[in-house]
């Protein structure tokens, strides 16, 4: 383990060491900008230690030489990080389970060790998800579903100040619906009785404005399938925040590469006067 003089995974609060089974930080790589193998190696030599997983987002990794792929995964494996091939299976499912199938060995070839299957985007029956993952799952690998909450935003209260008795004009109806959440959850507990690894929710759906948070559905989400089974996806550096501050550093993020350090100065936040001195208390907002 990487001397940190200023982090220590037995801290009471804070997550184990590597593997875990919670506080996961999920690292997205770039989509289809330029991603040097001496990026990538600069990244887990100097903050391997807080990275679990890598995920080649949007099916980058489809354009790029397979021999260039199965030396990222090898890289990442050398610093004990798996890796995802992002949702790209949604599209394979398109043209048949025989694609899947050739797209599944593909990866375990080039030394993928998850795949995702993006649920609102594939629009399967029920019962067709499950086989899908008992699929994925029976040629060792894991398998994280994702789903996506759909919610009106005029059910949103706008937080504002105004003079009293002041008219307010309504915000307009959008044509997204409100998703049943308490189906969801039950789909998702179906998968992780099927052997899903974890499950993934967008938490940009829930959230495109930190202010705005959904808070309700986070904590019905969490209640029912567990922090520990639960994934959130968060492009926002705020909403990352808003996670740690609210769930603790036990919650498990995917975030984009450059926020890495960012968020994990945040678990550690309750480290007191010895991580505050390295860098200020101003860092985070306290």
């Amino acid at each position: 383990m990487a001397a940190y003089r200023w982090k220590s995974f037995n801290d009471d609060g804070d997550r184990p060491e590597k593997p875990r089974r919670y506080g996961v930080t999920e690292m997205k790589g770039p989509n289809y900008s330029l991603f040097s193998r001496g990026l990538l190696e600069d990244v887990f030599e100097s903050m391997g230690q807080f990275v679990d997983g890598l995920k080649l987002c949007d099916g980058s990794h489809t354009v790029m030489p397979k021999n260039y792929i199965k030396e990222v995964t090898d890289m990442a494996h050398k610093h004990n990080v798996y890796v995802s091939s992002g949702d790209w299976a949604d599209q394979m499912l398109r043209r048949g389970p025989s694609s899947l199938k050739e797209y599944i060995e593909e990866c375990k070839q080039l030394g993928f060790d998850s795949i995702e299957l993006d649920v609102a985007s594939l629009g399967l029956p029920e019962e067709t998800l499950l086989r899908y993952l008992r699929l994925i799952k029976s040629n060792g690998l894991r398998v994280k579903p994702q789903f996506s909450v759909k919610f009106n935003k005029s059910d949103i209260a706008f937080a504002s100040d105004r003079a009293f008795g002041a008219y307010v004009i309504p915000a307009p109806q959008t044509s997204e619906m409100v998703e049943d959440v308490d189906l969801l959850i039950r789909r998702a507990e179906r998968c992780l009785e099927a052997g899903a690894d974890m499950i993934m929710i967008n938490a940009d759906d829930l959230c495109r404005q930190a202010g705005f948070l959904r808070s309700d559905i986070v904590a019905k989400i969490v209640g029912r399938l567990g922090l520990e089974k639960t994934m959130f996806e968060a492009s926002n550096p705020k909403i990352s925040e808003w996670f740690v501050k609210r769930y603790g550093p036990k919650v498990n993020l995917i975030v984009d590469h450059s926020q890495v350090m960012d968020l994990e100065c945040l678990r550690g936040r309750n480290l007191g006067q010895n991580h505050s001195s390295v860098l200020g208390r101003s860092y985070f907002l306290l």
